[in-house]
């Protein structure tokens, strides 16, 4: 079996490519990455430099490939969105379908796809669930890479397999989400408050607790990098995730109030509320625990815990990269 695997270099693929190789069952798998911006340098995996953009290499790259993860993604850059979710998407399964070995299609969706706070869901939100895209060419294009994996399987009965994750937390992520002084994702603070103070709330390191729409603590979805690996692992070369979309996400939402609560007894941190115009929303992996036997193990707790207790090394920086 042969994998071939984009966003390699990535913080799902960094944490994925050493589970793999330890996983017995996959012992006598290869790896060919597709690498463009960032690369890697491994005994075990073989690299090809090439954009996925381009027709001709993806074509090359599918030689003798039976497996596909497809993980790479560009955030809020359209110049390069279109090229990555649309076009590369678009390459990759155009190449899939023509090769000989091709044998499984698995893609790395995101809760964007479903809007995640932007938009209010009545219930929790299942696969079956209008896919509702939030403004911005980045939910878009996980909205169309979905969607065209589902067209695939209908037009040319092709194996694909969507995992839809949330936000993906590892080492001292959840510590930024929460931090007023570097803030990680969103949402912007200068969206609620004067410069000056949060350049106070960074000095006392309080503790956010958004509220949303309905003044109630806001509840978003995250999932640990871990927890995702073994979802991958999971679906990957499972007949049971022949033509499935799951849900992947942390049993229960992150409710911003026990976070909190946590942080302020545990840490004596300051807490301060941030009423918002989100929507507290649960992404329900009900189908993926029943279907595949998957079960997220790091919960609440031990995702604050792990961000606190995590000691960056000084050859770590702390860098996010959006583009390739």
């Amino acid at each position: 079996m042969k994998l071939l695997v984009t966003g390699i270099t990535g913080k799902v693929g960094f944490n994925f490519l050493p589970a793999f190789l330890d996983e017995e069952r996959f012992a006598d798998w290869s790896i060919r990455a597709i690498c463009n911006n960032r690369t890697i340098t491994h005994p075990a995996v073989e690299v090809l430099r090439a954009s996925l953009s381009d027709a001709a290499a993806m074509q090359s790259a599918m030689a003798g490939v039976t497996h596909v993860l497809h993980m790479a993604a560009v955030k809020e850059r359209p110049d390069l969105a279109m090229d990555v979710g649309v076009k590369g998407m678009f390459n990759l399964l155009e190449a899939f379908r023509a090769c000989p070995t091709a044998r499984q299609f698995v893609l790395i969706g995101g809760d964007c796809s479903v809007g995640h706070i932007f938009h209010k869901y009545v219930a929790p939100i299942t696969e079956t669930s209008p896919r509702r895209a939030y403004r911005g060419c980045y939910a878009l294009t996980k909205v169309i890479e979905e969607v065209m994996l589902e067209q695939y399987r209908i037009q040319y009965g092709i194996n694909g397999c969507c995992l839809r994750a949330p936000w993906i937390m590892e080492k001292d992520d959840f510590r930024h989400v929460l931090s007023f002084r570097s803030q990680f994702g969103g949402p912007p603070w200068s969206e609620f408050f004067s410069a000056e103070e949060i350049e106070r709330l960074a000095q006392l390191e309080a503790v956010p607790l958004l509220r949303d729409a309905d003044g109630v603590p806001l509840q978003r979805n995250f999932i640990h990098v871990s927890d995702l690996v073994t979802a991958i692992l999971a679906a990957l070369d499972d007949p049971g995730a022949d033509g499935e979309l799951f849900n992947v996400s942390m049993a229960e939402p992150v409710d911003y109030a026990q976070v909190a609560a946590h942080l302020q007894t545990t840490r004596g941190l300051q807490v301060v509320d941030v009423p918002t115009p989100y929507f507290s929303n649960w992404l329900d992996s009900a189908k993926a625990r029943q279907m595949l036997g998957w079960r997220p193990l790091v919960d609440l707790e031990q995702m604050i815990e792990r961000a606190w207790a995590y000691v960056r090394p000084a050859d770590d920086p702390r860098i996010v990269w959006y583009p390739g």
